[in-house]
């Protein structure tokens, strides 16, 4: 019986060593591809962190109402939950969401102010230091500063609490176009609710009345349209 011998491949030579400028070359591809992928990344990341613009027609389709022209509205007199002064000059330097409402409200004053603080943790930090959120009672004879200290602090802090004289409420609730009455519910003095608007008005940094945020309210909506507002605002 005769073997026959396996035939080897013939043994193959080591590559040579690459030139200087080969080097040079698969050195310049890399750092090319590198630059490459670090601006898209650049790009994206920017994208998704700038707030998005609206126009007005994507912002009236989310609820939100901006004037052509703002409004310029009287001063007034009331105090903050802590007893305070606060007038027309205290809304200036921020943006202001306003909503007329009070404390004994069942149900959309807890929720409308629930709802500020979700979108006040959702905003980017720099629109959320340029931001004040207020709430100014439309039950002033109900609503002391006290009272309005407790509730205030128990959705947040530094939410800003309104009472006063109710002609100077009056007056200003007329002038952001925000309406309400007393409605009886039995014969004792205090035996009432109050009917009131659910929009929220915008105030701009100048303490002008910018448009409103009208019902069904949504977290998601009101920060968007929102910090959409903020961004393109051109004084």
């Amino acid at each position: 019986m005769t073997t026959t011998d396996t035939l080897e491949p013939p043994f193959a030579a080591p590559p040579h060593d690459k030139t200087p400028q080969q080097r040079k070359g698969i050195y310049l591809t890399l750092l090319a591809i590198g630059v490459f992928v670090t601006l898209v990344m650049a790009g994206f990341l920017n994208k998704i962190t700038t707030p998005r613009v609206l126009s007005p027609i994507e912002l009236r389709a989310n609820g939100t109402y901006v004037f052509d022209q703002p409004r310029i509205f009287k001063d007034f007199s009331l105090q903050n939950q802590h007893g305070e002064s606060f007038a027309l000059e205290q809304l200036k330097g921020k943006w202001s969401l306003m909503f007329f409402g009070f404390t004994s409200c069942p149900d959309v004053c807890p929720a409308t102010l629930s709802l500020m603080k979700d979108v006040k943790a959702q905003l980017k930090p720099e629109i959320a230091a340029k931001t004040q959120f207020v709430l100014v009672s439309v039950d002033p004879a109900r609503d002391t500063s006290e009272q309005l200290n407790q509730y205030m602090a128990y959705f947040d802090p530094e939410f800003v609490g309104l009472t006063g004289e109710f002609l100077e409420i009056k007056r200003l609730a007329n002038q952001l176009n925000m309406a309400f009455v007393k409605v009886r519910q039995g014969p004792g003095a205090m035996d009432y609710t109050v009917d009131h608007s659910t929009n929220i008005a915008l105030v701009n940094p100048f303490g002008h009345y910018h448009g409103f945020i009208k019902p069904p309210l949504d977290t998601a909506r009101v920060k968007l349209t929102l910090q959409s507002i903020v961004t393109t605002f051109d004084p």
